[in-house]
């Protein structure tokens, strides 16, 4: 009997080459898991099937990971305001842990010997599904056909049409995208030069904030242990949510990001990502978290967020470390409620307006007018105590020892 391999199939040109490659020169029966994270159109689910099926697939799935993918993963990822040195939502990086739970479930299913992926060798998706692979199914081979076949986009293109696989690709493609509810993720082409600018054209959830409308708006986002839960005070399921904030602030021409980032193979590399719902609520939740954090809390969960960020883009979401990380974030969550008004200009989205119900912001202890509550008499010994360490060494050995 074959060996069976369940492939992470996109429908893309790579992937479908991959399951009649596999078959013919490994001989696995491959069995096609395409998991929607928000990257399929309405009816693309049909086309996704005949496209796995014309390549050799003698099993096609298409699993619907949406509303999993929105609370599992980005609720947490949002809630640890995970950004990736500094800048990235971590796009891709977040869709493929529940890829990989879904390979592995079909797996045990199909009754496979392994999982496969259509990743290349110099990129950050092969460790991400890899190492999820290995941590919740150590028993599975991984197949990486990509690594090793040696194929230009031009040889994948000559084979699709002699296998007779009805792909949409072109030798002339300018782009590689990858995208989910999160945001999209854009490199090649004139990207790859980093001096040059990013065109508008493969730019499909923003608009140019010269086409932005002219009059500014704001909006409101209801937050509940740190989870947005309504949008202008209409309560409404995460999926939905995301996509109705996306477009209204990719609307004003806001949310692209531009960077070189290092990624974790050791090189370099110039990514352009565009995701307007995801930028627009981790500004919103930092910024109630600066009213419902206690100090000391807010600063060691910084240093946190920034490892949780680099965890994800690792590919180390299922490892005992992001656990034991997640449990602190969590923990951290439970009085972030409230609200944050965000204000959208063309190319601009900032928060204006901020409350929580058991919020720390006490009007009593901040305020400079005749109620102020604050002891002032008590400042003038906290403030010599404070600097008296500094005092004693600048009389002894610093610029008063003179």
């Amino acid at each position: 009997m074959a060996k069976r391999v369940v492939l992470a199939y996109s429908g893309g040109l790579d992937t479908s080459v991959a399951v009649r490659w596999i078959r013919e020169e490994w001989g696995y029966e491959v069995i096609a898991c395409a998991v929607d994270v928000g990257q399929l159109k309405p009816g693309e689910d049909d086309v996704i099937r005949e496209r796995a099926r014309a390549a050799g697939a003698v099993e096609v799935e298409v699993i619907d990971a949406r509303a999993q993918f929105a609370s599992e993963t980005l609720v947490p990822a949002l809630q640890a305001n995970a950004m990736y040195e500094g800048k990235y939502p971590l796009v891709s990086a977040l869709s493929r842990p529940v890829i990989v739970e879904h390979l592995v479930a079909s797996a045990r299913r199909h009754h496979a010997d392994a999982v496969g992926h259509g990743c290349t060798g110099k990129g950050n998706d092969q460790v991400r599904f890899e190492v999820s692979s290995r941590i919740l199914a150590p028993d599975l081979d991984v197949l990486a056909p990509v690594r090793v076949w040696g194929l230009t986009r031009a040889d994948c293109i000559d084979l699709a049409a002699k296998w007779d696989i009805p792909i949409e690709a072109t030798k002339e493609k300018l782009y590689s995208i990858d995208e989910n509810m999160w945001g999209r993720a854009i490199e090649c082409g004139v990207l790859e030069n980093p001096w040059s600018s990013a065109p508008d054209e493969p730019y499909t959830l923003t608009r140019s904030p010269a086409d932005a409308p002219k009059e500014p708006r704001e909006i409101v986002i209801e937050f509940e242990r740190g989870a947005p839960v309504s949008l202008d005070g209409r309560s409404i399921d995460l999926v939905s949510l995301i996509e109705e904030l996306g477009a209204l602030v990719g609307s004003y021409g806001w949310g692209r990001v531009d960077m070189v980032e290092n990624r974790r193979v050791g090189i370099k590399s110039r990514e352009v990502y565009e995701c307007p719902a995801s930028l627009a609520l981790v500004l919103a939740h930092q910024d109630l978290e600066g009213i419902t954090l206690e100090r000391d809390v807010a600063r060691e969960k910084q240093r946190i967020e920034i490892r949780v960020a680099e965890l994800v883009y690792d590919g180390m979401w299922h490892s005992p470390l992001m656990k034991a990380l997640q449990a602190f974030v969590t923990e951290t969550q439970r009085e972030v409620t409230g609200e944050v008004r965000l204000r959208l200009a063309a190319g601009q989205c900032r928060a204006v307006g901020r409350r929580a119900p058991r919020g720390l912001y006490d009007h009593d202890l901040a305020t400079y007018d005749a109620e102020d509550m604050f002891r002032h008499q008590d400042s003038e010994g906290f403030v010599r105590l404070w600097g008296l360490s500094a005092q004693t060494w600048s009389r002894r050995q610093g610029p008063g020892s003179k």
